[in-house]
This record gives structure tokens, C-alpha cells and sequence, in this order.
């Protein structure tokens, strides 16, 4: 039998050996993931700060080497840099709005258990999770739509994700009870007015997850605009930032002389840099969203 935790004359438990060894290498195990998560992101905080010789030559450990603005002044300087902030602003506003728009209530419809043929309408959604069209006939759809190199290709055509409208669904299915449906439907509550006046403000959690994927999935967003679009005025920052990289490698790969090293170096420079100025306004959204969103994954999560 396992020797059980003695009581002191205080009150307190005391611990056995192997009950410390244990917490001593939970603790450590614990210390050590977290410097593994967290060392590479400060490393990117004070590479970006350093001079790129010192970076390549890996005398950037602890703090920065060789302290310099020039990757953030170089970048920032950029009028295209204040354009891909812009237009991304936008895209995620105005994309997580539809994406809220048409996901939740798709969610709802299917955790109803009184909707016909229910089961069919979610394999219907389901089925597109595993097979795809293809780039070429998505391509050719948006543009015979009229949606190519336009707004709305960015925001409206892959608005629809179907792992939101299962969360959705498992959310509404387990925090919704039918009962309350019945109680609305005896006071004269239409459905309408039911999803609008109560399940709705009942959702916050699950609402705030979906809209934080949707914001982070817009945000990170590169692909749909390197395919759809040709005008630079409409490039999302993460475009506009990929562009830059390229241009500043191959400046400095194809130059030749002290311009090219210059090149080179403002290249190498900015790399870390766009990196810092990419990802911080989303570090600093979502610890206003942490909350909704450890118990809206918790309660909307996928179940068997």
C-alpha cells in the first residue's frame, strides 16, 4: 500500500520523499517547457534590436548586441507598411463581422433537434472539411462572381468555416437547454426574437472565441491576397511585409558594392523586425479576450 501523507501537530500535511522529488520535477519539467515557448520569442525581441552580423554570428543571447533602431526605422518609414495596416484593419473588422454573421447562426440552426433532416444539412457541411474543389475552379468562380482583385474577395468568399459552426453547434447543443426554448415559445417568443434576445447574449464566450479566430485567421492572412489580388493599394500588411523581405534579399543577393551590403543589412534588419510589428497588436488584443476564450474552447469544444 502507498504510504499516506502524515499530519503535523499544526494541522499541515507532511510530505514524503518521493512526494517531493515529484513536485521538484513537475517544477522543473514545468520551468523548462516554459523558457523553451518563451526563449525564441524574446530572442526575436532583441534580434530586432541588434545589429544582423552580431544575429548571424550568434553572439545574441541574453540582451541585444550592437543596440540599433535602423530595422524599425527603415520599416516604419514605409509609406506601404501604413497601407497593409490599414487594409488588414479592414479586412479583419469587416471579416469577422460576416464570419460571426453567417457561422453563429449556422451553428444555432443545426443544435436544433426539432430542424429537418438535420443530420443531412451537417454531413452537407461536413463533407467540405475533407474534399475541396481546388485552387483552379475557386479561382475561376470568384472571378466570374465579379470578386477578383476587389474588397470583398478578401472578406466574403471564405467567410464559412465549418470547425466554428461545430463549435457553435456543440456550444449551443450543451449550454442552450431545450427547455428554455419551450418557456420563450409559451410567452409568444419566436424563434427570431429567441436567438436575438437570448441565446445571443448568452453566447458572449463563444462569440469572443470565433471572433478571435476569425480576427487572427484575417490577420495572419497572406495567401488570398497573393492569389487574388493585383492592386498594391488593397495588399494586406502581412503581403506588403512578404514583398518587402523579397525585395531587400534579392537587392542585396543581385547588387553589387557597398549598396548591396547596405541592402543587405536593412534586409536582415527588418526581417525580425516585421515580425515584432506583425504579431504585437495581436498580443495585445487577446489578453482582453483570454478570459471568454479559455471558457468558450472549454464549453464549445468538439465532443464525441
Amino acid at each position: 500500500m502507498t504510504a499516506q501523507p502524515k499530519a503535523c501537530g499544526g494541522g499541515k500535511v507532511r510530505l514524503g520523499m518521493s512526494d517531493k522529488v515529484f513536485d521538484v520535477a513537475v517544477g522543473v519539467f514545468a520551468v523548462t517547457v516554459m523558457i523553451i515557448i518563451i526563449y525564441p520569442l524574446y530572442f526575436i525581441v532583441i534580434a530586432s534590436f541588434s545589429e544582423p552580423a552580431a544575429v548571424a554570428t550568434g553572439q545574441v543571447w541574453l540582451r541585444p548586441y550592437g543596440f540599433t533602431l535602423d530595422g524599425y526605422r527603415a520599416l516604419l518609414a514605409n509609406h506601404s507598411i501604413w497601407i497593409g495596416y490599414r487594409n488588414t484593419i479592414l479586412y479583419a473588422t469587416v471579416g469577422t463581422f460576416i464570419s460571426l454573421a453567417v457561422n453563429v447562426p449556422a451553428g444555432y440552426v443545426l443544435s436544433r433537434r426539432d430542424l429537418y433532416l438535420r443530420k443531412l444539412l451537417t454531413f452537407y457541411f461536413l463533407v467540405t472539411m475533407f474534399f475541396s474543389g481546388g485552387l483552379i475552379p475557386i479561382f475561376l468562380t470568384i472571378l466570374n462572381f465579379g470578386l477578383y482583385d476587389t474588397f470583398l474577395v478578401m472578406v466574403l468568399p471564405f467567410s464559412v468555416s465549418v470547425f466554428s459552426i461545430i463549435v457553435a453547434r456543440t456550444f449551443f447543443r450543451s449550454s442552450i437547454p431545450a427547455e428554455l426554448k419551450e418557456a420563450a415559445e409559451m410567452d409568444g417568443c419566436g424563434n427570431l426574437r429567441f436567438f436575438f434576445v437570448i441565446v445571443l447574449p448568452l453566447s458572449k464566450a463563444i462569440i469572443a472565441v470565433l471572433a478571435l479566430w476569425s480576427i487572427v485567421g484575417h490577420w495572419n492572412s497572406f495567401f488570398t491576397a497573393l492569389i487574388y489580388l493585383q492592386d498594391r493599394a488593397r495588399f494586406p500588411l502581412q503581403l506588403v511585409l512578404r514583398n518587402i523581405l523579397i525585395t531587400g534579399q534579392l537587392q542585396g543577393a543581385l547588387g553589387t558594392g557597398e549598396a548591396a551590403q547596405i541592402a543587405l543589412r536593412e534586409a536582415n534588419l527588418i526581417r525580425y523586425t516585421a515580425i515584432i510589428v506583425s504579431t504585437l497588436p495581436m498580443m495585445c488584443v487577446y489578453p482582453f479576450l483570454q478570459k471568454y476564450f479559455n471558457q468558450g474552447v472549454m464549453i464549445g469544444a468538439v465532443k464525441g
